[in-house]
């Protein structure tokens, strides 16, 4: 068993806080492995790197030889989170859910270890209490209490609605560690209030109290709110190599720190080391940024992707070519090789209405040159066609 100074400094790398370390202390120095439980509600059918902050603490007890409870949260997120919330989230349907919760599955596990993981659904208890059930849990937590969360004493003080439903969301979740028997439950700084119910209702329900561990939150590609798809600032850990890629390559010199600090499998020595390197010149912040856009493509794809990811990057922006993988196409000379044609031929816009659009916008250039004629058919002959920063198109026209 390793001991318990090496877990605790694996265990706190990166955390916001900790509560109670002492508790934790004397849970790990029982040797046995600990329940290690985070909640997910599939709200959203793609997981984003704002996601995985959480989920590499995870593995970090993973691999310490802890057990952890991925549970997916089918029964709650047809409440809604009311967490951070400035007015009530609308609830999604059964199918909605259940739909989302398929893809989780399939994506936790390029970073979790599924020998020590146990994917778990809370609708498994939640979903076969009755009312009475549902009062009594109501009846282990004081409207007050409830009221002392952020969002919902600004909420009350605004007058904006809070609906009864929401006050059940912590109490679920809380329940949730009563059932699993928790001894730590995880989640972002917005998500104290609700793991601290869950301390309170183990105790409430003569269990020892779990111990909670607070994770940042990490900031969307616009380097201010943060990453969620609801803000178009995310990056999918599904997305195409070449897309994780490039939006890696989009923020900015500041923000790159604050992703390898949350995100990089490197140590913190050698994240610092890489940006003395950086702040004395010795490197080019680009090229720590490349190796950081190039560990995430290679976690969530491959090593092979990853290359091909920096070569096309690199291609387009940083050598003005093409990238390999630019589609293509031929086409006969005359009205399909007017440029609404063949771009909607090609995919690269949904309609020739979308096209004419974007050439008046200036969007179109053929062979580095922009092109504003809509209506003019392409003579024969072969053509490197731009639209906009990154589609890209070689054409042939016959």
């Amino acid at each position: 068993m390793i001991d318990i100074d090496t877990q605790m400094a694996q265990i706190k790398r990166g955390v916001a806080e900790l509560i109670d370390e002492g508790e934790l202390r004397k849970k790990l120095a029982r040797g046995t492995p600990l329940r290690v439980k985070v909640g997910f509600d599939p709200t959203a059918p793609d997981l984003h790197l704002g996601h995985t902050v959480v989920m590499h603490k995870m593995r970090h007890f993973q691999e310490l030889g802890h057990t952890v409870l991925f549970l997916i949260g089918d029964f709650t997120g047809r409440i809604g989170d009311p967490s951070g919330r400035s007015e009530t989230r609308p609830p999604l349907t059964e199918e909605q859910v259940l739909a989302n919760a398929e893809t989780y599955k399939k994506q936790v596990f390029k970073i979790l270890d599924p020998v020590r993981t146990e994917v778990v659904f809370n609708s498994h208890w939640l979903g076969r209490m009755d009312a009475t059930g549902f009062i009594r849990l109501a009846s282990s937590y004081t409207v007050a209490r409830m009221m002392e969360r952020d969002d919902f004493e600004k909420r009350f003080r605004e007058q904006r609605p809070i609906s009864i439903h929401e006050f059940l969301y912590p109490l679920c979740q809380g329940y949730d560690s009563v059932e699993l028997k928790a001894d730590v439950e995880m989640g972002g700084t917005d998500q104290k209030f609700n793991l601290l119910v869950g301390r309170a209702l183990q105790a409430h329900y003569g269990l020892e109290s779990q111990c909670i561990l607070t994770l940042p939150l990490l900031e969307g590609t616009d380097g201010v709110r943060k990453m969620s798809k609801s803000y178009g600032n995310y990056i999918g850990i599904d997305e195409p190599a070449s897309e994780i890629f490039g939006k890696i390559m989009g923020i900015s010199d500041t923000l790159m720190w604050r992703y390898y600090e949350l995100l990089s499998s490197k140590t913190l020595d050698e994240i610092a080391t890489l940006r003395a390197d950086v702040e004395e010149g010795r490197l080019h912040p680009k090229l720590a940024k490349e190796e950081l856009a190039h560990e995430m493509v290679s976690r969530y794809h491959d090593s092979q992707a990853a290359d091909a990811a920096r070569q096309g990057f690199n291609a387009v922006f940083a050598d003005g070519g093409v990238p390999a993988d630019a589609p293509c196409l031929t086409c006969q000379s005359g009205e399909a090789s007017t440029p609404p044609a063949f771009l909607e031929a090609a995919g690269l816009v949904k309609s020739r209405g979308e096209a004419k659009r974007l050439i008046k916008e200036g969007a179109l250039s053929l062979d580095g040159t922009r092109c504003d004629d809509v209506l003019s058919p392409l003579p024969a002959g072969e053509y490197v066609v731009k639209l906009g920063k990154k589609r890209f198109l070689k054409l042939t026209v016959q």
